[in-house]
């Protein structure tokens, strides 16, 4: 790691080869989506019994399928990061890890996502080349769409469709459910990422990038981040109603808009100070708070 750049946040300190890897793919984001896999299994209980098996499994699935997109979009953006004050000191870029060994860890990764997928079931096999490909896919849309954030979206709202395909093997019914739970996990991430390039306005218009902020500017792309967070409490409203859910669902339901309105009070576009606790923070706490109330509602059921 380069000694004149800063460390980024929500990386970890130390030259471990342990610490290496989980910082390559930002391990601490992992709490992002995660809790969303697990509110598509906590879903899928209401209609076939879960086995732990399955819930270790659709964790080790996640967290490979994570790793490898992760570790993919570090490697086609390698160069990219090399130019950024902000990313210079990433692994790539720094050469503390060469390309090798990145290709082979993003390899193993993907070997992991799909035999993982195999342990579940055969839906979930079939599947898992698709979802593979659209989240490596997404790396390389900043390059031609300013729509890129949404990409990023559509790749977290696999999180709660396999979560819970991986229990019943099955489509829900009523068919919209698992629509409206991507939709509202697509529409959150899409919104945070766009809070994300908020930090990189100035470099990716400068190198042709695309994204929202870039495009349009701070204060516009925050509104649309606006829009979105708002369609993401409506989407997880809509499931509610299809699944029948109970008072811990929708006290969720309203937490995650508290959550959401309190994110956007820390950033504005003359001060993104408190941008790193808007993406961070905030989103790792919305996640897994949403997940407490829809397991709490499940357990707690009658």
């Amino acid at each position: 790691m380069s000694g004149s750049a800063a460390r980024e946040g929500q990386t970890f300190g130390g030259g471990s080869r342990w610490v290496r890897y989980a910082n390559f793919v930002k391990l601490p984001h992992t709490l992002f989506a995660l809790p969303f896999a697990l509110v598509g299994v906590t879903v899928a209980s209401y209609v076939k019994e879960v086995r732990w098996i399955d819930v270790l499994w659709v964790a080790i699935a996640f967290t490979a399928a994570r790793f490898a997109a992760m570790g993919f979009n570090r490697i086609a953006d390698r160069h990219i990061d090399a130019l950024n004050v902000r990313t210079a000191a990433r692994e790539l870029p720094s050469g503390t890890m060469s390309v090798r060994e990145a290709s082979l860890a993003v390899l193993a990764a993907c070997a992991v996502f799909v035999g993982a997928a195999w342990m579940l079931n055969p839906l979930c096999f079939a599947l898992s080349p698709i979802a593979l490909a659209w989240v490596l896919f997404y790396s390389y849309t900043k390059r031609f769409t300013r729509w890129a954030h949404l990409a990023l979206g559509v790749g977290m709202a696999i999180a709660p469709v396999g979560g819970y395909l991986a229990v019943t093997g099955a489509w829900s019914t009523p068919w919209w459910v698992l629509i409206a739970l991507a939709a509202a996990v697509m529409c959150w991430g899409g919104g945070f990422d766009i809070f994300y390039a908020l930090q990189d306005i100035e470099f990716d218009r400068a190198q042709g990038l695309h994204s929202l902020p870039a495009r349009l500017g701070a204060a516009p792309a925050i509104a649309i981040a606006r829009v979105l967070h708002a369609g993401t409490v409506a989407m997880l409203a809509l499931a509610g109603v299809g699944i029948g859910a109970g008072a811990f669902y929708w006290a969720g339901v309203t937490v995650v808009a508290l959550l959401l309105i309190y994110e956007h009070s820390l950033v504005h576009p003359a001060d993104l100070s408190r941008l790193d606790t808007a993406f961070f923070t905030m989103n790792g706490v919305l996640s897994v708070t949403f997940f407490g109330f829809v397991l709490a509602g499940r357990v707690f059921a009658r």
